[in-house]
């Protein structure tokens, strides 16, 4: 499903016009990021929690040049879903 789609189905099950749901959706998508970026969390219940996951430091291998590098510490993004949406999963 593409963020079109999901704009399209919002906007058929709610009755609002397209482009206020596109814009609502990019909104939310960009306050997410924005968020995710400072290091702060997004929780929504009963869906799930947009979190901040921290890698540690590791070495890797280059096998082509036979050498090995370091790899810094960095942080990804994660989503974890809710328990209820896992529920309704299985």
């Amino acid at each position: 499903m593409t963020k079109a789609d999901i704009v399209a189905s919002i906007a058929e099950q709610t009755g609002v016009d397209k482009a206020v749901v596109l814009n609502v959706v990019e909104s939310f998508m960009a306050t997410v990021k924005s968020n995710i970026t400072n290091g702060e969390e997004v929780f929504l219940r009963g869906f799930g929690s947009f979190i901040v996951k921290k890698r540690a430091q590791k070495v890797a291998r280059n096998i082509s040049k036979n050498t090995t590098l370091v790899i810094p510490e960095h942080n990804i993004p994660a989503f974890k879903p809710a328990k209820t949406f896992m529920e309704a999963m299985k």
